[in-house]
């Protein structure tokens, strides 16, 4: 599905009295559908906003939050070639302003977004792909997508048994974020926990390979990848 699309930021306040900056785009008419975009360590920058393009071009209406606005100005982005930079922001955060800040953003998608009762999904990058997981424990999903989590594997194995919603894992078979050893102990706890989840591997692809932005995007992995997710949802937001 393709069609016209509009987007605009918005400024949604937080539970824990903070205003936090979001990008939303989605189709011309009414969508049906709402996809939790959240963002690498990176911000919302123009990779994260292309993402929730493709989606509302979908027919799906995607918002991707600005988790750093605590520490980072609205509008705040990253450098590629600087990590360190973007370091302390995801290091200040604890996981309840995380659930604060995705419960604002699901909200706004139920309430003016127009989503109402229809299905949510979420969608993340690297950083976002292990708020894509943490996420699942804590909102009533219809499923969620992970790119390269890589905190997953160092910090959130445990809470695979809480997972609510089916799961899609995206690795880089190249990725030395993703040990093949603690990939496999994400995916037998979660099979342990009678889970519902897909963990595909691409073989030729580091961290970060969907992101045409960096240095390691692979385009023939992103492109597998990306249709991979794209049934996913469609399966899934029934």
């Amino acid at each position: 599905m393709t069609g016209d699309t509009q987007e605009k930021t918005i400024i949604l306040p937080v539970a824990d009295g903070t205003d936090m900056a979001a990008f939303v785009a989605g189709p011309e008419e009414p969508a049906r559908r709402g996809i939790l975009v959240f963002q690498e360590i990176f911000g919302v920058n123009r990779h994260i906003k292309n993402i929730c393009r493709r989606l509302a071009q979908e027919g799906y209406l995607a918002i991707a939050p600005e988790i750093f606005h605590r520490t980072a100005p609205a509008g705040w982005e990253g450098n590629y070639d600087d990590y360190p930079a973007s370091k302390p922001h995801m290091e200040a955060l604890i996981p309840e302003n995380i659930n604060a800040d995705v419960r604002a953003a699901y909200e706004w998608l139920k309430g003016e977004g127009g989503i109402g009762e229809r299905p949510i999904a979420a969608v993340g990058f690297c950083f976002g792909g292990m708020v894509a997981f943490g996420t699942n424990t804590v909102l009533p999903l219809k499923c969620a997508v992970s790119f390269y989590g890589s905190r997953i594997l160092s910090q959130f194995i445990p809470v695979a048994k809480d997972q609510k919603a089916p799961l899609l894992l995206l690795w880089g078979g190249k990725d030395r974020s993703t040990p093949p050893d603690k990939v496999k102990e994400l995916t037998d706890a979660l099979r342990a926990a009678g889970k519902d989840f897909v963990s595909a591997e691409f073989s030729e692809a580091g961290h970060g390979f969907n992101c045409d932005e960096r240095s390691a995007f692979h385009s023939a992995s992103a492109a597998s990848a990306w249709a991979l997710t794209l049934g996913f949802l469609q399966h899934h937001l029934l």
